[in-house]
Formats: structure tokens, sequence, C-alpha cells
């Protein structure tokens, strides 16, 4: 059994979805595991973690839009120390997660035909976000 460790920082540009799909597998692929099991940690109380489909642009635009639905900048809100997307971006965070675990199957990340990992970066500027990937297996 082995184990490997890193930390992966991903740049955002703007609210939404960023595919990290190809660099966790490349990172993973040069660990040289065959079978294991891995584990995706998004260190930031306003950025979250999804396995969501990567083939229709359709799907993440919907689910940016219903997320700004759900959980929309108002004056209510008596957390604001960032500006008015603060508190939204912790709502959107409680309701997703920041945490994925994927199975490593043959050297490879067992994702469906059409899943790819997404970090969801809540804020409306540019971020640089930390993640903590941890590979156990053999």
């Amino acid at each position: 059994m082995r184990q490997a460790t890193t930390l992966l920082s991903i740049d955002t540009r703007r609210q939404g979805l960023v595919e990290i799909t190809e660099a966790v597998a490349d990172w993973v692929a040069a660990q040289r595991f065959d079978t294991g099991l891995l584990t995706v940690f998004c260190r930031h109380t306003s950025a979250s973690l999804l396995i969501q489909e990567n083939a229709a642009r359709e799907v993440r635009s919907d689910l940016e839009a219903y997320f700004a639905r759900i959980a929309p900048e108002s004056p209510e809100y008596a957390h604001d120390d960032e500006g008015p997307d603060d508190m939204p971006a912790h709502l959107r965070t409680a309701l997703t997660q920041v945490q994925l675990t994927i199975p490593l199957i043959a050297g490879t990340l067992a994702l469906g035909t059409w899943q790819g990992l997404y970090l969801f970066e809540h804020r409306r500027r540019p971020h640089r976000r930390s993640l903590a990937l941890h590979l156990i297996g053999e």
C-alpha cells in the first residue's frame, strides 16, 4: 500500500464551473498506481467541487443559473465582509461539497462516460484556489 499527496492550484476567472478533470488525471497518472482511491479536497469556504456532465456546455450554464437563483446576492445577509457575493458563495458551498472521492481502477479514474471533475467558483472575481489531492492504493 502506498500514498501520494499534492496541492493543486487552480486559477479561476469568474463565477462558474472550471473543469479540472485533466489536471487531476495527469497527476494521478504520474503516480503510477494501478488501483486505489483518490480524495480531492477544496481548501476554501466559497468554492466547491462537483462531478458533473462534461459534454453539453448547457448543463454547466444551467447549473450556474440555478445556483444564482437559489442563493442570490441580497442586502438581507449580515455577512458581506468581502462584498455582496460573499455570503451567497458560502451558501452555494454549503449546498454542494468540498470533497470528492473517486476510485482508481486499472490506473484510471473510474469516472463515467460523461462525467468530469469541476471546481465550482462561487465568487465573481478571479481567485487562486488550492485543492489537496490524496491517493492511496498500489
